[in-house]
């Protein structure tokens, strides 16, 4: 048997919607979300959408008692909007900002000037390390014609590898935040299987809160029903992920969510439900593990392994679709240019007629020519920024397909390697050079 030595840590995470003098009532709701906090005393709490640093820093300074640890998270134009509070000390911290982020002309969306990247912060809980991740991905808008799947396909890998590959020294990973999908979209999938991450409401022992665990409820005043068809109750989009390691276990013994309009008060936190998740951290003395053991593991790696292609050969397919949604509009913006850069060379001949005939008027009023060779330029310079801009865009579609063909050819090798029927006594040895991912023997 292993000697097992338990602790309790309760997080918390919320998407404030903390846009400044756009958001409806968000110093009231900011000062509402801070009271709450400091009278809940979370462990750690993980808050998206908060654009304003000075809106971090008030609450910096309003719970600098129950959450004297903190970092924010700056990425972007306007920021990430990630940050964090905790009541254990944080002694690192990273934040990446995905490669794709939407589009810079989508103004009335605003996702772009956001700068959306995951936030990592390492903390010690006991004698554990744990690797808590803030993130903020893309936005959906609209289900049926969803242009920034693409893009949020990407964001979803990016974010799995940066799980992957920060978290080896961890014994506890836990991620939080605001995914804008629902459980069994493609991203969600992606992540979660890759990298073996165990979804909050779907272990929970108890839970209380919206049915379904909804966290972007029909009756939220700040939400229009047209937003959620056809999903009339609302949906699932905010999450707080975990997983453990050989040296601890995690569970989930309690969730809730809140339930909109906070009680005395007119109105909710914000237009997303709050999620708090109690975890129970289980630090252990591994023992050795028999050979049915073993090979009962060998069996559910090989299947998560099988799932795991089948899985980014989709996510291939869906960037593979941004591509060539990427090239058609780079072809567009080059086509356009070229026909602005005509027109200005059509412009500049008109105007050397009076020099190469002499004694000849200019045939255009003048006002004219000069507002024709106005809009000749602002076209050559925008068609320019948007030829750059989809160029990049294709740079990171393609980089991302290449990533994902290596890893299904890995993943292919790695399943030829699982026999099929192999008795119990056989032990293997994992590849060489295999990370933890989903696929590993559980702790």
């Amino acid at each position: 048997m292993a000697n097992t030595n338990s602790v309790s840590v309760q997080v918390f995470s919320l998407n404030c919607w903390g846009i400044r003098y756009l958001s409806k009532h968000c110093p009231q709701r900011y000062a509402m979300i801070g009271d709450m906090l400091c009278k809940e005393e979370h462990d750690i709490v993980l808050l998206q959408e908060v654009w304003s640093e000075k809106d971090y820093l008030s609450l910096k300074k309003k719970l600098a008692c129950s959450h004297p640890h903190s970092h924010y998270f700056k990425s972007g134009v306007i920021g990430s909007g990630l940050a964090i509070f905790s009541k254990h000390r944080i002694h690192d911290t990273f934040v990446y900002r995905y490669s794709l982020n939407g589009y810079p002309y989508m103004a009335h969306h605003g996702d772009w000037f956001g700068g959306k990247a995951v936030g990592l912060a390492v903390l010690n809980i006991g004698s554990l390390t744990a690797n808590v991740y803030v993130t903020h991905l893309h936005a959906e808008y609209c289900r049926d014609k969803d242009s920034y799947l693409p893009h949020r396909v990407v964001q979803a890998w990016e974010l799995q590898q940066f799980i992957r590959h920060t978290s080896t020294a961890a014994d506890v990973v836990i991620l939080g935040g605001d995914l804008n999908m629902h459980p069994q979209d493609l991203g969600n999938r992606l992540l979660r299987t890759y990298t073996g991450l165990r979804d909050s409401y779907l272990e929970t022992a108890k839970f209380d809160g919206c049915e379904d665990g909804i966290t972007l409820i029909a009756d939220n005043p700040f939400i229009s029903k047209k937003e959620l068809v056809p999903f009339d109750k609302g949906i699932r989009i905010d999450y707080i992920l975990f997983k453990g390691s050989s040296k601890a276990d995690v569970y989930c013994d309690f969730m809730s969510t809140t339930k909109g309009s906070v009680p005395d008060h007119p109105f909710p936190y914000s237009d997303h439900e709050a999620l708090t998740a109690e975890l129970r951290l289980e630090t252990q003395t591994p023992t050795g593990t028999g050979s049915d053991s073993q090979a009962k593991n060998r069996d559910s790696a090989a299947e998560k392994v099988a799932e795991l292609v089948d899985i980014v050969t989709e996510a291939r397919t869906e960037v593979k679709v941004g591509l060539h949604c990427a090239e058609r509009m780079r072809y567009t913006a080059s086509r356009t240019g070229v026909m602005g850069l005509a027109l200005l060379f059509l412009e500049l001949a008109i105007a050397a007629v009076p020099w190469l005939a002499l004694g000849a008027e200019q045939p255009f009023p003048r006002t004219s020519f000069y507002m024709l060779a106005a809009l000749c330029f602002a076209i050559l310079l925008t068609t320019s920024l948007l030829y750059i801009f989809y160029t990049m865009e294709l740079k990171s579609l393609q980089g991302a397909e290449d990533q994902m063909r290596l890893a299904v050819g890995s993943l292919q090798e790695m399943l030829r390697g699982f026999p099929l029927a192999q008795p119990h006594s056989t032990q293997r040895r994992a590849p060489e050079g295999q990370g933890p991912s989903a696929f590993d023997p559980e702790e």
